[in-house]
């Protein structure tokens, strides 16, 4: 199928100009500020007063394949990111069984190849004793090594010091690491258990998961990169003390050290925990409105270079439990543009920005190959947002697999229209294309 995108403002590298787009076979075949039909069977969709924007690059998502898909698939985490105007994703390692060897790599692309309707990348897994396997990774299917330097799933704590600084000499990609110190963990956790025994209230988990924890753990990461040479992407930033570890001084693709924020660490602090109780619950924790107001000023002043969800998905009876039970994490793909397009109207964030952060960075940080710009000759991965088309977050209108969303009753002024995949129109006004388009990214490494 053709289509013409009319009228569009369409957002790209820092600027809005409102013009026409033609896709074409899975392709950006033309913009300018006026294209006439060329085919009969070009469908034409007027998207005056609409945003065009490049689909988002999500790039830390856990869809739960193999092993945990009570929680999530590919498939009903790749529709639901499509929703949300996310063409093009990464998926964790600490899956069950974590994808830490090559076998496991190749069996979870296949499942991808039959099952998503987004784009994918799966990262690869370090561990304290696989070292020949991360030499065996292929760059150009591989996004970057994920480590856990935090307490994580079975056995991708990477806690030994020698084999750290092995992995950050030998790595061949980027380093993505989750940064939280074990050891201070444990000891806030232990504080919290003799004060409250098993009754400890979701309100103690930013004490126990602290900002001494983020920060020990991601100034030490920083400090062997800059040791070793090696190239760090730090993940899911959630402190001001951190703030100070990142610089913008440096264009994108001459930082060494960069640094993502996620969606939840954004909107929620330390006082929605009244209400939302172990919904909110993430690891690292939400924390304070002051922590959330230095993120938002870091990025906007470029230190903090990537917005992604860490979309991670447990079912309602999970995060019901006690607090030392719940698990961490929650469901963001569907919601998180919406959101981010709410702050756009509250004045905190430019679309220009949006985007920046959500698609031309990633692309850029990652060496993602034609995806990412809205510009010819890349991949038609095209996002329509109607910024005056108010919506509220409900239960008929969430897809993912777990059904429930810390989003639940919100409204956003905001509505994702359509959104394209290789030039596939796979999502419109909540409803969904039979086929599903999405295909492996490669980096032009």
């Amino acid at each position: 199928m053709e289509y013409l995108i009319k009228n569009a403002k369409i957002v790209n590298e820092g600027k809005i100009i409102e013009g026409d787009v033609l896709v074409k076979d899975k392709i950006i075949a033309e913009i300018d500020s006026s294209i006439s039909v060329k085919s009969n069977t070009t469908q034409v969709i007027d998207a005056e007063g609409n945003f065009l924007i490049p689909g988002m690059i999500d790039d830390q998502v856990h869809f739960r394949e193999p092993g945990l898909t009570h929680k999530e698939t590919i498939l009903t985490g790749s529709k639901a990111a499509v929703a949300g105007g996310i063409t093009s994703y990464f998926e964790m390692p600490n899956t069950n069984p974590q994808t830490t060897t090559q076998t496991l790599f190749e069996e979870k692309r296949q499942i991808a190849n039959n099952n998503s309707f987004a784009n994918f990348a799966f990262m690869f897994g370090g561990t304290n004793d696989n070292l020949e396997e991360i030499k065996k990774i292929n760059p150009k299917i591989t996004p970057a090594l994920k480590l856990f330097l935090g307490s994580s799933t079975g056995n991708m704590l990477v806690d030994d010091e020698n084999v750290l600084e092995q992995i950050f000499k030998h790595s061949p990609l980027i380093i993505a690491a989750h940064c939280e110190d074990e050891a201070t963990i444990k000891h806030n956790l232990q504080q919290a258990i003799s004060t409250y025994g098993e009754d400890i209230p979701i309100s103690e988990h930013p004490n126990i998961r602290s900002e001494e924890a983020c920060y020990l753990s991601s100034s030490k990461a920083i400090k062997l990169a800059e040791k070793t040479g090696a190239r760090l992407h730090v993940f899911h930033l959630s402190t001001a003390k951190e703030m100070g570890l990142f610089g913008n001084k440096k264009s994108l693709n001459k930082k060494q050290i960069t640094a993502e924020v996620c969606i939840h660490h954004l909107w929620f602090s330390d006082q929605d925990y009244k209400e939302k109780g172990t919904f909110i619950k993430w690891n690292p924790a939400v924390k304070t409105k002051k922590d959330q107001d230095a993120l938002w000023k870091a990025l906007n002043s470029d230190k903090i270079d990537v917005i992604a969800t860490d979309h991670a998905p447990h079912t309602k009876e999970e995060k019901q439990q006690t607090y030392t039970k719940a698990p961490s994490g929650g469901p963001l793909v569907q919601h998180a543009l919406p959101a981010l397009f709410e702050a756009y109207h509250q004045g905190k964030i430019t679309v220009e920005k949006i985007v920046q952060k959500t698609a031309h960075n990633p692309a850029q940080l990652f060496d993602v190959e034609k995806r990412g710009f809205i510009k010819e000759g890349y991949f038609a991965d095209l996002v329509l947002v109607n910024p005056n088309e108010p919506w509220s977050v409900n239960q008929d209108n969430i897809f993912y697999k777990c059904g429930w969303s810390p989003f639940y009753g919100n409204s956003f002024r905001s509505r994702i229209t359509h959104t394209f995949v290789n030039g596939n129109l796979v999502y419109k006004n909540f409803k969904f294309s039979d086929d599903k388009p999405g295909i492996q990214i490669t980096f032009e490494r």
